[in-house]
C-alpha cells in the first residue's frame, strides 16, 4: 500500500488551519454548513484509512500467516505491523470517545426536557442559574426554548426579545446537528478540533444575525448578546451541547459591522480538501482490494 492510505489522515490539516480565518469572514450560515460538510467528509475518509491500515493485521493470522515464507509465492507486503496496530488502537479509542460524547449529549437533552412542559414553545424554569438554551425535540417533535428566572433577571424586556430570537434561530436551523456533526468529526480526527470550534462560533454568529434581523437593531442585539453571554459563561447544559456564550467579544464586534454577505469563494479551499480526501481514499481502497486479492 502506498502513501495514498495515509494522506486522508493529514488532509484535515489545511482545513484546520483555514477554519478560523473562514469563520471570521462572510455570512456565518453558509460557512457553518460548508465547513461541517467538509469536516464530515475528512473525518469519514481518515476513519476509512485507519480501517484499511488495521485490516492489514489480518495477514498475521492463520492461514495467511503460513504464506509469509512460502518459497513459491512473492506476496506484496502490507503496511508495517506497528503501523497497523496503532491504526487499530486509534479506531478503538475514537469509537469509545464518540460513544461517550453521544451519551453525554443525549443525556443533556433528556435532563433539559425534564425542566417542564413547554408553553407556546418555551419553558421558564425557576432556577437561579442564568441560562437560555434551545432544547432540540425528539425525532418528529419540535424543540423549545428553556430560560431560567436567573437569566430573565439579568435582561430587560428588549434584551429578552433578542435572546429569545437568538435561541429560536438555533431551533429553526437545527444548529445542534451541525455542532454535533463537527464535534463527532473532531473526535475521530483530532486535527479537526479547530473546525469544531469554528462551527460552534459560526452557529452562534448565525443566530446573532437572525436575532438582529428579527428585532431590527444590531446595537441592541450586541448589547443583549454580551450581557447574556457573560451571565452564562461555562453554563453546564449549554456548554455540553456546544452552543454557548463563548467568544462574546468577537460576536459583539461582528454585530457592530454591516450585515455580512455570502462569500462562496471562501469555501473553495475546503471543497478541494474534501475532493482530495475522496480521491485519495478511492486510490487507497483500490490498492487494498488488489492486496487482498493477492493474499487470498
Amino acid at each position: 500500500m502506498t502513501i495514498a492510505v495515509y494522506l486522508p489522515l493529514l488532509l484535515a490539516l489545511p482545513l484546520a488551519c483555514s477554519a478560523r480565518w473562514i469563520a471570521g469572514r462572510g455570512a456565518p450560515g453558509f460557512a457553518a454548513r460548508g465547513l461541517t460538510a467538509v469536516a464530515v467528509v475528512a473525518a469519514a475518509s481518515s476513519t476509512w484509512s485507519l480501517v484499511l491500515l488495521a485490516l492489514t493485521l489480518l495477514d498475521d493470522l492463520p492461514p495467511l500467516s503460513a504464506l509469509d515464507n512460502h518459497p513459491g509465492l512473492e506476496l506484496p507486503e502490507p503496511v508495517p505491523g506497528p503501523v497497523a496496530l496503532v491504526a487499530g488502537l486509534a479506531l478503538l479509542t475514537g469509537g469509545i470517545r464518540l460513544l461517550i460524547g453521544l451519551r453525554r449529549r443525549v443525556g443533556t437533552h433528556r435532563r433539559l426536557r425534564t425542566a417542564g412542559l413547554p408553553h407556546h414553545g418555551m419553558v421558564v424554569a425557576d432556577w437561579s442559574a442564568p441560562l437560555a438554551v434551545a432544547v432540540p425535540g425528539r425525532p418528529g417533535h419540535h424543540g423549545h426554548l428553556l430560560v431560567t428566572t436567573g437569566i430573565l433577571r439579568v435582561l430587560d424586556a428588549d434584551e429578552r426579545r433578542v435572546v429569545f430570537a437568538h435561541e429560536r434561530a438555533h431551533l429553526v436551523h437545527h444548529h445542534h446537528r451541525l455542532v454535533a456533526a463537527a464535534a463527532a468529526a473532531a473526535v475521530v480526527n483530532p486535527l479537526l478540533i479547530p473546525v469544531r470550534e469554528a462551527v460552534t462560533y459560526l452557529v452562534e454568529r448565525w443566530a446573532d444575525e437572525e436575532a438582529a434581523a428579527a428585532v431590527g437593531d444590531r446595537a441592541l442585539t450586541g448589547q443583549a448578546i454580551a450581557r447574556a453571554a457573560l451571565a452564562m459563561v461555562d453554563s453546564g447544559p449549554a456548554a455540553a451541547l456546544g452552543i454557548n456564550g463563548g467568544t462574546a467579544v468577537h460576536r459583539v464586534r461582528a454585530l457592530a459591522q454591516p450585515v455580512p454577505a455570502p462569500r462562496r469563494r471562501l469555501l473553495l479551499g475546503p471543497a478541494l480538501v474534501g475532493l482530495g480526501c475522496l480521491a485519495t481514499i478511492s486510490v487507497a481502497t483500490t490498492e487494498f482490494v488488489t492486496l487482498a486479492r493477492a493474499w487470498t
